[in-house]
């Protein structure tokens, strides 16, 4: 509920505070006194656009500051267009204000009246009559949607893989072919480099070996002869053991490294026939890597997978997509059962609102009224499978039509009334505020729009109405005017709470003009009771 409203340099209020009951209260005053100011203060306070030129001529800034049970909300306004909003004292952003302000407030204005037009909106109340729950079947719509996309996605996949499928074949059959391994590319560029130089190497192993061990000249002899020289002073030199005994070392270590010398020398094959192979091989590889646009064998065997998996998923993807369609099938049906659910319960509601909106429209002025809730089944939608018309006809012997088309907009204002007034009940809105609802209607059937708000006040409900019909005014609970003060610099909107004798002075007012007579003043305290 809205407890508490303060606003400073907004429009033509330079400061406005007011507090607010729960149950009916009525907002009068002239037209251009500032009525609609209010509405625009609570829009800005909930995440309306921010509107320099709606700052008080001559201030820095504007400040809504609002109070409802359980939140304390302020917005600001600079003259550079700056705003910031804090909630409960936090900073807040403007998407946070408005989802805020759809659960605190619902303002009611002849262009809310344009809903009626739409489909939805006319589910929305079937839905909130009967407290229909969307949870069940949104999961089973969702699963459907999900269903689907990956049918679509598989068959667009299939469909640009086959475009190409002919060419990746050929790609394929030349790797098999080939049979790329990982890291061939440096094993390969050895090789090569051995046989290319075969020669070379063979003859620098031998020529080494011969250095080593020569018969007649060889570093083995040579060292074998420093060997038994030093053996032969070793009784007469205390070091001559210890160092014939270090070249006897060395002499083993040089045996190894000939014996090595020779072996390799030997493995050498000088082989035209396998250099020409390896220079192929690796030519067909490096062509391979340079068409495929990689730069190793390694990258190379990933690509040659790919391919296989590719191929694998062609080949597959008839089963696959058979698959796909059975799942979509399976959930296309457990949509269609939740949503059978959803009709049911709105056919139920379709009935109730039925009755009870030709039982409130008759109060208001429609005696020859007959009101319908047309339901048909199309596709499976986000909000079920139906499709929702209300059917209206005010007038004796016409057919019935769809409201939109045959509607008039008082008819219309009435119909949203009888509308909100029924499910009032059901949401957990606990303000709603009526601009100027009453617009096009007078007399008897105001007033019986009056008694309607008057009951939504009811249980605990805030219901305002910014009326300009005394009809509707008299119905309130509580009674505010809205009014405008000139002085020598400039135009000031007020506002104050009336009492009884201030609300008898304004009824009579808005009955007979700025000339208040005193039939007026009768009828005015009949209207109120008083």
């Amino acid at each position: 509920m809205l407890k508490r409203l303060h606003i400073e340099n907004y429009a033509l209020i330079e400061e406005l505070d007011i507090q607010l009951e729960s149950g009916f209260t009525v907002i009068t005053g002239e037209t251009g006194a500032g009525k609609s100011i209010l509405l625009g203060a609570i829009a800005l306070l909930l995440g309306g656009r921010a509107d320099s030129h709606s700052i008080l001529k001559g201030a820095d800034k504007c400040v809504v500051e609002a109070e409802f049970d359980g939140y304390h909300i302020m917005r600001e306004v600079t003259v550079n267009g700056r705003s910031k909003a804090s909630v409960n004292g936090k900073s807040a952003s403007i998407g946070e204000l408005k989802v805020l302000g759809d659960k605190l407030i619902d303002i009611h204005s002849q262009h809310q009246n344009l809903l009626l037009s739409k489909e939805d909106f006319q589910m929305q109340v079937l839905d909130l009559l009967e407290g229909t729950s969307l949870t069940d079947y949104t999961k089973a719509y969702d699963k459907l949607v999900e269903a689907d996309e990956q049918l679509k996605n598989a068959k667009e996949a299939m469909h640009r893989s086959r475009e190409d499928e002919e060419y990746m074949r050929y790609q394929l059959e030349e790797l098999d072919n080939f049979s790329p391994t990982a890291g061939e590319d440096e094993v390969l560029d050895e090789e090569l480099r051995k046989l290319s130089h075969a020669e070379d190497i063979k003859s620098g192993l031998s020529e080494t070996y011969e250095l080593l061990d020569n018969d007649e000249a060889g570093a083995l002899d040579t060292l074998r002869q420093a060997e038994r020289t030093l053996s032969s002073i070793a009784d007469v030199c205390s070091s001559a053991e210890e160092l014939s005994e270090r070249i006897s070392s060395t002499i083993i270590e040089l045996r190894d490294i000939a014996d090595t010398l020779s072996s390799e020398a030997d493995d050498i094959d000088i082989d035209p026939q396998r250099l020409q192979e390896v220079q192929e091989r690796l030519d067909q590889l490096n062509t391979l890597e340079h068409k495929h646009h990689v730069s190793s064998s390694e990258e190379l065997v990933v690509l040659w997978q790919e391919l296989q998996k590719k191929l694998s998923i062609i080949d597959d993807a008839d089963v696959n997509i058979e698959e796909l369609e059975r799942a979509l099938a399976i959930a296309k049906e457990a949509a269609g059962k939740e949503a059978d659910k959803l009709t049911a319960k709105r056919r139920k509601a379709a009935a109730l609102l039925h009755q009870e909106m030709e039982t409130r429209l008759r109060q208001l002025g429609m005696p020859n009224i007959r009101f319908e809730v047309m339901i048909t089944r199309g596709e499976l939608q986000p909000t079920g499978q139906d499709r929702i018309v209300y059917l209206f006809q005010a007038n004796k012997n016409a057919p019935l039509l769809p409201i939109s088309e045959i509607a008039s907009g008082g008819e219309v204002a009435r119909v949203m009334l009888a509308i909100k007034a029924l499910i009032s009940g059901k949401v957990t809105l606990p303000t709603i505020i009526f601009d100027e609802i009453d617009t096009g209607t007078s007399g008897q059937m105001a007033q019986q729009m009056g008694y309607i708000m008057q009951e939504m006040g009811r249980e605990g409900r805030q219901v305002v109405s910014i009326t300009h019909l005394p009809q509707i005014a008299a119905c309130g609970q509580h009674h505010l005017k809205v009014w405008k003060q000139d002085t020598e610099d400039a135009t000031r909107s007020h506002i104050s709470v009336l009492t009884t004798e201030d609300r008898v002075q304004e009824l009579a007012h808005m009955l007979s003009g700025s000339k208040v007579t005193k039939a007026a003043i009768e009828n005015a305290k009949s209207l109120l009771n008083v």
